[in-house]
């Protein structure tokens, strides 16, 4: 829990310059600005995808055509910010969170580490959500995904059995490149939870990649394993 009696914003090394300049860049995997934060939760949303992924920054106040607006006070925006980090996420992420001074408004640069310690779950009343940032926007982690961060965040190693079904699964990706959980069930007679379990296997064993496409999970060969099958 934090203390809302102690501050820990501190002076940014940069100025209104270099935010400015940073936020002309526009957003994308590394980079998120907003006006104002609107809940803990939407921002929680956004610390935990880069935690996911490989770290970010958000700035807050600066508007979506790029220009920077302030905003008025950093105490509301602060315990937002330390709100979502510390209570909604879980495991909680150490931000740091800087304060550039912009007249008589204030710039917030939040900067979110990758952590070694993952998924970082977002708590919400329907459950903890795992959030991955994809370009410009923060994406819902399947099931799938979770089990494959689970596997490479954890000093257990991988197995996996060269059997029929697997057999079956090669021939059909050496014919049409990419397959889904949903259709490696069907294809090899196979409740949709072993399927998903094997091709997560695979992947946690860098024969398989897993990609998104339309919302929709696909498994392809790793580069390493593409022309090994």
């Amino acid at each position: 829990m934090y203390d809302n009696n102690y501050s820990s914003v501190s002076l940014s090394e940069m100025d209104y310059l270099d935010v400015k300049n940073l936020a002309q860049t526009g957003e994308g995997t590394y980079l998120e600005f907003k006006r104002t934060i609107p809940s803990a939760f939407k921002i929680a949303r956004e610390i935990a995808a880069f935690a996911n992924t490989r770290g970010g920054t958000l700035l807050i106040g600066v508007d979506d055509d790029c220009s920077l607006v302030g905003v008025a006070g950093y105490q509301e925006e602060e315990y937002l910010l330390k709100k979502a980090a510390e209570e909604l996420c879980r495991p909680k992420v150490d931000i740091a969170i800087e304060i550039v001074h912009f007249g008589e408004r204030d710039l917030l640069v939040i900067k979110v580490p990758e952590l070694t310690e993952k998924p970082v779950f977002v708590k919400t009343e329907e459950g903890n959500i795992v959030f991955m940032r994809e370009e410009d926007r923060n994406k819902v982690a399947s099931k799938e995904l979770i089990e494959i961060i689970k596997k490479r965040n954890s000093d257990e190693g991988v197995t996996f059995e060269y059997g029929k079904n697997e057999q079956t699964l090669f021939r059909y990706l050496n014919e049409y490149g990419e397959i889904t959980v949903k259709k490696f069930a069907h294809l090899v007679d196979i409740p949709r939870r072993k399927a998903s379990a094997t091709l997560v296997n695979l992947v946690s064993a860098d024969i398989l990649n897993l990609f998104r496409k339309k919302n929709t999970d696909y498994f392809t060969y790793s580069r390493k394993c593409e022309n090994e099958y």
